[in-house]
């Protein structure tokens, strides 16, 4: 084998993982998001999990990217440990289909069928359809079936090449002498743990092998060992994804290490402990990539099976392995490694935006419960939840800056550019919640309260702003553009009501039966009532003009100001009617 060969086998291995994650990044843009949904979904039901970690993976061609989104979702408190054991346990399943399609390599015969069969036969005609795509499509999901079957094609003409590379070696003495080294299990193990671990893809690792075998040396006594110490090795990317996370994540690593240790361990055990009884032929024979590849199925199977029953103890030798040491800090953590799958991490950024807009909606409602009705503890719980909503604003800005330089889908650039908008008028929102609560405090300490009437006509707005921050907060989550349509004409209607406010408030002066100093506390509690419902505008405005794929606020704003809007005079007219303040006896002098 020359210097030429060397060189042809490592540009075959460039191709090869190019191709594996260039097909894999596309195939997760183009499910845009879905898959993550449907793993947050998922019940209890550990059997289930299994399922669908083995279909997600199957889809996304990659184990240690349904680990790492298993290890995102209990890191931000989506799902629980117990949820995700079975997600696990489903990708080391799931990843058995990438070994099947690399072993057609190995496909021999002289029919037609035969030679279609063949990648190097099919591989071109898929390469030419992928780049048509490419080439007619400029975006969209064409665009990216288009990526993925180039990315295939690449993929397999690297293993070709990897394997046309490899054959001088069977005729190298040395070679084959080298390799019997990893008939011992323990290096052999070794060494597919290592290999794995430095390329973070077993799927990857598993191909390296199949081409091997073209030189004849990979005999069962070798691939065995190599092909369980592969599953282990996969099991870094995780690990290393876990770090700075919060204790349920680092333990969901941890699940995943101990399953592949366990299921190695015992198996390996089984097979020797077999082979010494019954003393297997085809032992020292020589493998096909379609033998790696059965190889592989049935230990993941077979450990799988194996562990299943014993999903809650590996749940708790984790929780042994990273114990509890007082209260973790709940605030949701998003690792930057998840930059590499756009798709999840806009999903896992949505996620935490809503936990972000609830919270900052409860403080709220929270808040306004306290005037005329103060309370210590409740003052403590709405300072405390403020922090935690400045802490998502910050985590989620800086994120998302981040985010937005990666290769995204329409569907998720447009996400990021309404939780960019979003985000500030969310938190301004909690900001006036506190500045409420200090309407609060203050009347408590000085114990000042509302005249009757002032109190039932506060109420009615109040009701105004819970109904517009619950509708905005709705269509926000959901993105419910049918209900952002509603907020805007609750808004003009809340400015009606603070103006009218003001208007009764003076004539109360006026008349004596209200003091200047509550007078200053009212004008400061309906100032933060109106500029809440102006929040819940700019957020209710920027849903809809995503919708549309544009952000032209002052268009929107302007088409409603003109009245050319149907929708809006409606809304605005039941609102009107709905929160109209009782008619007032007091004259205006």
């Amino acid at each position: 084998m020359d210097i030429l060969s060397i060189f042809t086998l490592f540009g075959g291995l460039a191709f090869f993982l190019f191709g594996m994650n260039f097909m894999g990044d596309n195939l997760e843009k183009l499910s845009g998001g879905k898959l993550e949904r449907i793993l947050e979904k998922l019940t209890n039901n550990t059997i289930k999990g299994v399922l669908l970690g083995a279909g997600v993976t199957c889809i996304i061609q990659s184990s240690s990217a349904t680990t790492v989104m298993a290890v995102g979702f209990v890191n931000s408190g989506i799902m629980k440990l117990s949820q995700a054991i079975g997600i696990i346990m489903g990708a080391n399943v799931g990843t058995t289909i990438t070994a099947w399609i690399l072993s057609l390599t190995g496909i021999q015969g002289d029919s037609i069928l035969m030679k279609l069969l063949k990648p190097e036969s099919f591989s071109p005609i898929i390469a030419v359809i992928g780049i048509i795509l490419i080439m007619l499509c400029k975006e969209g999901k064409k665009r990216d079936v288009g990526n993925i079957l180039v990315g295939f094609a690449i993929l397999m003409f690297g293993m070709e090449t990897m394997s046309d590379a490899v054959k001088p070696l069977a005729e190298i003495p040395e070679f084959a002498s080298f390799l019997t080294m990893f008939e011992n299990p323990f290096f052999g193990v070794i060494a597919g743990a290592l290999l794995t671990a430095i390329i973070q893809s077993s799927s990857a690792s598993v191909g390296i092998l199949q081409a091997l075998t073209v030189t004849g040396a990979i005999s069962f006594a070798s691939a065995i060992p190599i092909i369980m110490g592969q599953n282990i090795g996969t099991c870094a990317t995780a690990l290393i994804s876990c770090i700075g996370a919060n204790k349920n994540a680092k333990r969901t690593a941890f699940v995943h290490l101990y399953f592949n240790i366990i299921g190695t361990i015992v198996w390996l055990s089984v097979f020797y402990i077999a082979n010494a009884i019954f003393h297997f032929g085809f032992i020292n024979q020589a493998t096909t990539p379609a033998d790696i590849a059965l190889i592989h199925s049935i230990f993941n199977l077979a450990s799988t099976a194996l562990l299943l029953p014993f999903a809650k103890q590996l749940g708790k030798l984790a929780t042994l392995t990273i114990p509890d040491k007082g209260n973790d800090d709940d605030m949701p953590f998003i690792d930057e490694r998840f930059l590499n799958a756009p798709s999840f991490a806009v999903e896992q950024c949505k996620n935490m935006t809503n936990k972000m807009a609830e919270l900052s909606k409860k403080n709220l409602f929270l808040a306004m419960s306290q005037i005329g009705n103060y309370s210590q503890k409740d003052d403590n719980e709405i300072t405390e939840n403020e922090n935690k909503i400045d802490m998502y604003e910050d985590v989620l800005g800086t994120y998302l800056v981040k985010l937005s330089s990666k290769s995204l889908t329409i569907k998720d650039s447009n996400e990021i550019s309404k939780i960019l908008h979003a985000i500030g008028d969310i938190e301004r929102i909690g900001d006036h919640a506190v500045n409420i609560l200090g309407v609060a405090k203050e009347m408590d300490d000085k114990k000042l309260s509302f005249s009757d009437k002032a109190q039932e006509e506060i109420g009615i707005l109040s009701d105004a702003i819970k109904e517009i921050v619950t509708k905005t907060m709705n269509s926000f989550e959901n993105s419910d553009v049918t209900t952002a349509h509603m907020v805007e004409p609750l808004e003009e209607v809340i400015d009606e009501l603070k103006a009218e406010l003001k208007i009764r408030h003076i004539r109360r002066l006026r008349e004596g039966r209200c003091t200047i100093e509550l007078g200053f506390i009212l004008q400061d509690l309906i100032t933060n009532y109106e500029r809440i419902s102006d929040h819940c505008s700019n957020i209710a405005v920027c849903v809809i003009e995503i919708d549309k794929t544009a952000f032209d606020t002052h268009e929107y704003l302007h088409e409603i100001k003109t009245g050319s809007n149907s929708d809006f005079v409606k809304y605005f007219q039941e609102y009107e009617n709905k929160y109209a303040l009782p008619k007032s006896n007091i004259k205006v002098t």
